[in-house]
């Protein structure tokens, strides 16, 4: 896909449930209770269980590799976490909606600026990606 400045890319959606949660922390070792203990995590402060911040940044990587249409298109990314995901113990656990508008681009890349918004709170800042044009 092509980029021109200004332009706003289109919402992408993601359902996260406790079962994705599992999984991570099986894929990436993580195994920290806040990720799977309502008890344990509302014991340190946090709303209930929260998605791994590295999941959620996975996610962001997936809309920015869809956006640009395959994955190797992305050539830098980073975000820093601002809130935590509550992901609740039900079958429709949570949604994080990634947005992103394209800050520059020339012939060769573009740069994205992403908003990642879960229950109406930012939950990502200061997260861009820069991606090779096809």
């Amino acid at each position: 896909m092509r980029f021109e400045q200004s332009q706003v890319l289109p919402e992408q959606i993601f359902q996260v449930t406790r079962a994705d949660l599992v999984r991570y922390a099986g894929a990436s070792g993580d195994f920290n209770p806040i990720h799977w203990s309502e008890r344990f995590a509302t014991s340190v402060g946090l709303p209930g269980v929260i998605a791994h911040g590295m999941f959620t940044m996975a996610l962001a990587g997936q809309a920015v590799a869809v956006w640009a249409g395959t994955g190797d298109a992305i050539v830098d990314f980073g975000v820093r976490f601002t809130r935590p995901v509550p992901v609740p113990d039900t079958d429709e656990g949570t949604d994080i909606s990634f947005t992103a508008v394209v800050k520059a681009a020339d012939a060769d890349f573009a740069t994205l600026e992403l908003t990642a918004v879960c229950r109406g709170e930012k939950v990502l800042a200061q997260a861009r990606a820069k991606v090779k044009q096809f």
